[in-house]
């Protein structure tokens, strides 16, 4: 069983390795498309948002009461911008909505 454990943990640490190496490894020269360029620059603010997005709407009693603190929550952040009233104002949306329902 332990020899099992250890050869999973193996094959992660290869996997992670290569997909960290294989670009120093590929790409020799800087990348000077603009498409390309900006595409790689968006990967993790996608990638953050499609682990958290799901999180935010199962996270409550209600799918209801998380889509209202979601909805909240982008309404101040594209008004405000400030993270600290986003937040607070998403956890009192979310509140208010549970208290509703």
């Amino acid at each position: 069983m332990s020899l099992y454990k250890n050869s999973g943990l193996l094959v992660m640490a290869v996997t992670i390795y290569l997909v960290r190496a294989m670009p120093l490894a590929l790409l020799r020269k800087e990348i000077r498309s603009p498409f390309i360029r900006s595409f790689l620059y968006y990967v993790p603010y996608v990638s953050l948002s499609v682990m958290t997005f799901p999180a935010i709407l199962s996270a409550t009693t209600s799918f209801l009461s998380g889509l209202a603190g979601f909805l909240a929550g982008v309404l101040l952040a594209w008004v405000d911008g400030n993270l600290f009233r986003v937040s607070i104002g998403a956890c009192v949306m979310v509140f208010l909505v549970e208290l509703i329902l």
